[in-house]
């Protein structure tokens, strides 16, 4: 037997392997197994080079699980290893036989992955003591059957002993720490997450099924992985269903997908892989984390923010290369030149696939435009590149279900929807049903209106804003319609302005408290046939609050009382009405104040007038005591009117009901208001 001590350069490299090496301990599995495939693969090579001339015979790797005894034993069929190879590849743990193996059969070695060394020592992450059983394919040349065994310390013993075929035995003497290993389920999860897809059969124990109520072991392997997955074949060999069938195998409660795009690149990196656009609706961050990144067949991560673009997360599938390196440490991912050419490989590939879709089958990409929207939005907001492709092929959808790309729907409106200003005016919905009577009322004037109510529309009605020359979105709602796009010369027949202060005197004081919620009343002409009340949002603050939800360094917006305008049809019966009856009913109270009023105006008037190119200085103070006097007198004359109005106004139903109404069209009636609403309806009925 020989003793002696592991090749590192300092005593503490178990905890450091422990602790540092891998971000989890599961990730032992994957590395053991993978080791295994290694060694097998060599093994092929070397027959199909001619240098190993025996028979290959079942090559299957085997997962097996001891609970009982506490041990995992993972076992190939590959090329073994003899003391010497034990003690270059295992105890000096500098060295990687892969690498001695690449150099030497580099042009037909393009499936080892290599990295013994420190991958198996990741089995100490749950191992209080590992074995390795071994015997080299070359024993029939005299090579010695040897079993190694380290207790997680840098001393190991290395001894003879008996074996009658080719190939190693890894064998874990579980840590009490790490009994969840021992379980069968949590292997089989283990090995079908990190090893599905590797280019030798895994077995792990065998099938089962259920014999007289209770589930018994059959001969038959149970077989973990698909050793050919079809980002490994050609396209020209695969089917649509072949595809489809894949999807569903990685994804088995998914949707299934718009379309896919099938990887296959030898030059300047190696890359395969079939990435897939899932049917996307609105939450980005459940969509998240579905790509799977392999290294020939060996699963890496599928955590890929920061490896590919951001809004490339979106995507599922696979990407497999052996350019990527089989390192958990995504820093190291995201750091990686090959990584950075892959991404941008990729980017490119999404974006001359859906251009392709939209020029030859433009019905099609219509068809499918309401899922593909929030990943193409996405891309447009995050990625330059992807915003110069994606703006020929993303589509406007107008609140008739009609599309039209960027430069078609600005030839669409440029003639009906241009100001005053020469600014193209982009007028939009965001709920079909809540906004309708605004959208009628602007289709009414000839206007287009878009549906923008995507969850990232508001930002990218803020690019767009900045990317389109001369051009506003304006929100259907935000203004009564004459307001929306401001044309030359435009105005119309308005009421006088102490009787629209009049009329909004009426409503104001009957508006109910709604928390962090104001209104302005004021009226304008609307026209006769329109409808007596308006209920608007400027679009400046209803934007930024909503840019404030998805943006927290906006959240000072988002705490702001939400403003609306209510805007008084002047020109409707039922206003010209309340008027009508308020005035009449109001008469021999409002004469008096309203004389006083014009008294104190015109002596307020004379005033200014007087002090009129003064300086402060010039001016007897009072004067200045006898204006600042006149405007109070005024302020609590304009309150008493104020009050008549609003005494009047309480008991008027007809201002209640219009108030209300305009309310429940823009669902802000609930609770009491609500009720009482119900109840006066029924009694005005």
């Amino acid at each position: 037997m020989q003793k002696g001590n592991i090749g590192v350069t300092t005593e503490n490299i178990f905890p450091i392997i422990k602790k540092f090496l891998y971000s989890d301990h599961e990730i032992f599995l994957r590395e053991l197994v993978s080791n295994a495939v290694d060694a097998t693969q060599k093994l092929k090579t070397l027959a199909a080079t001619g240098d190993f001339k025996g028979e290959l015979g079942d090559l299957t790797v085997r997962v097996k699980v001891d609970k009982e005894n506490g041990t995992i034993t993972i076992s190939d069929r590959g090329l073994g290893m003899t003391a010497e190879e034990i003690d270059k590849y295992i105890n000096q743990i500098a060295f990687s036989g892969a690498n001695d193996f690449l150099e030497k059969y580099k042009d037909d070695a393009n499936a080892i992955i290599g990295h013994f060394g420190l991958g198996f020592y990741s089995a100490f992450m749950v191992a209080k003591t590992v074995d390795i059983v071994t015997l080299s394919y070359s024993y029939k040349e005299g090579a010695k059957a040897v079993k190694w065994s380290c207790d997680g310390s840098p001393e190991f013993t290395l001894e003879e002993t008996e074996r009658s075929d080719r190939g190693t035995d890894i064998i874990l003497h579980v840590d009490e720490d790490c009994k969840e290993f021992l379980e069968e389920s949590r292997l089989q999860g283990l090995l079908t997450k990190y090893c599905h897809f590797l280019a030798v059969p895994v077995a792990f124990g065998k099938k089962k099924e259920w014999k007289d109520g209770k589930q018994v072991e059959t001969d038959e392997d149970n077989l973990i992985n698909d050793t050919c997955p079809i980002w490994t074949k050609k396209p020209s060999d695969l089917k649509e269903e072949d595809y489809k069938k894949f999807y569903r195998d990685l994804y088995p409660m998914a949707d299934e997908p718009l379309f896919w795009i099938h990887l296959n690149v030898d030059y300047p990196f190696n890359l395969t892989g079939v990435l897939y656009f899932p049917k996307i609706k609105s939450n980005i961050d459940l969509q998240r984390n579905k790509i799977q990144l392999y290294c020939n067949q060996v699963y890496v991560t599928d955590s890929v923010e920061g490896i590919v673009p951001d809004f490339l997360t979106l995507l599922h599938g696979v990407i497999d290369s052996p350019d990527i390196p089989l390192n958990v440490s995504r820093s190291y991912l995201q750091s990686d030149s090959n990584v950075k050419k892959i991404s941008t490989y990729i980017t490119k590939k999404v974006s001359d696939r859906l251009q392709s879709i939209f020029k030859n089958d433009r019905k099609e990409f219509e068809e499918k435009w309401d899922d593909l929207k929030i990943f193409i939005n996405y891309g447009m907001l995050t990625q330059e590149d992807f915003y110069e492709k994606a703006s020929k092929f993303a589509l406007f959808k107008d609140t008739d279900n009609k599309y039209y790309t960027f430069e078609e729907y600005q030839t669409l409106i440029k003639d009906n929807q241009t100001d005053k200003n020469g600014s193209l005016i982009y007028l939009y919905a965001n709920n079909l049903d809540e906004q309708y009577t605004y959208i009628d009322a602007a289709k009414n004037k000839g206007y287009n209106v878009l549906l923008m109510d995507g969850q990232l529309d508001v930002p990218m009605i803020n690019m767009l804003e900045q990317k389109f020359e001369k051009s506003h979105f304006t929100r259907v709602d935000s203004d009564i319609v004459d307001r929306l796009i401001v044309k030359e010369g435009q105005k119309g027949e308005e009421l006088p302005h102490d009787k629209q202060e009049v009329l909004s005197s009426l409503f104001k004081g009957q508006m109910p408290k709604v928390k962090k919620t104001e209104f302005h009343v004021e009226a304008h002409a609307l026209g006769e046939n329109n409808a007596p009340i308006v209920i608007t949002q400027a679009e400046y603050m209803r934007r930024m609050k909503d840019m404030a939800s998805i943006q927290p360094g906006m959240s000072f917006y988002g705490e702001m009382p939400d403003m609306f305008n209510l805007v008084l049809n002047s020109d409707h019966r039922l206003i010209k009405q309340v008027l009508s009856d308020a005035e009449t009913a109001c008469a021999e109270k409002l004469v008096p104040v309203e004389s006083e009023i014009a008294m104190l105006t015109l002596r307020r008037n004379e005033l200014q007038k007087a002090q009129e190119g003064k300086k402060d200085e010039e001016i007897p103070t009072a004067e200045k005591d006898e204006l600042s006097e006149v405007e109070k007198k005024i302020e609590a004359q304009k309150t008493e009117k104020e009050n008549i109005l609003n005494g009047y106004a309480v008991g008027n139903k007809v201002v209640h009901q219009l108030i209300d109404l305009a309310l429940l069209q823009n669902n802000m009636l609930k609770g009491e208001a609500l009720t009482n609403f119900v109840k006066r309806s029924v009694e005005m009925i």
